[in-house]
């Protein structure tokens, strides 16, 4: 089961460890391949050393590089292994989706207002609707 080629791997990158553990047991059990970092500099340095999410879920409040910046970041040096990126954050303001949306994430998830099996949904939807656009 290790290394499965037909699991999707997903990253999930958030500075709050309860939330990250809570996501990845929800992904893990839905068949995802999860792998974490609590920080964007931590998945920075995790994609340099060669993991290739096919999803890359992000929050955006972070200390150092907050998930705007990683997005940025993922869009201009690994765009060649890029997965689908979605922001999952509290920052549910027009302008907060907007900006998320235009520097290239597929989608935005408002953490209060979905739960952690609507999360899992939610990626899959966008997921299933990025394959066949």
């Amino acid at each position: 089961m290790e290394n499965d080629p037909t699991k999707i791997k997903i990253l999930i990158v958030d500075d709050d460890k309860f939330l990250v553990d809570m996501y990845s047991l929800k992904f893990s059990e839905s068949g995802y391949e999860v792998e974490t970092a609590q920080s964007g500099d931590e998945a920075v340095k995790k994609l340099e050393a060669g993991v290739k999410p096919d999803i890359y879920l992000v929050d955006v409040v972070m200390p150092v590089m907050d998930g705007f910046e990683l997005v940025e970041n993922i869009k201009q040096k690994f765009d060649g292994n890029r997965g689908l990126i979605v922001i999952l954050s509290n920052l549910g303001q027009k302008e907060d989706v907007e900006k998320g949306l235009g520097l290239g994430a597929d989608g935005y998830i408002v953490k209060a207002s979905a739960t952690p099996t609507e999360v899992v949904n939610k990626v899959k939807e966008i997921l299933a609707n990025r394959k066949y656009a």
